[in-house]
């Protein structure tokens, strides 16, 4: 008669590779994907189609254009919409 893990350990064993390899592909397919990105990033993605307007008031916030240039640039686009 067996007792204690001896008896069950070969099957906790392949229990644990299981879990342990299928924790592995779902990290895989999930970092492969480009799925590691919470909601919150994809909500700001949808909110980032905005009107041009809008997007270069957001480079000028973050600094990709200087004043000038975005002045210039509204010109452009207001002009382009009339």
């Amino acid at each position: 008669m067996m007792h204690g893990m001896y008896g069950y350990g070969p099957i906790f064993m392949i229990i644990f590779w299981f879990i342990l390899i299928g924790f592995g592909i779902y990290l895989l397919k999930k970092f492969a994907n480009g799925d590691n990105k919470t909601t919150k990033n994809s909500e700001n993605i949808n909110k980032q189609t905005n009107t041009p307007i809008e997007a270069l008031q957001l480079r000028l916030a973050k600094g990709e254009i200087d004043e000038a240039e975005y002045e210039r640039l509204k010109n452009i686009i207001k002009r382009d919409q009339e």
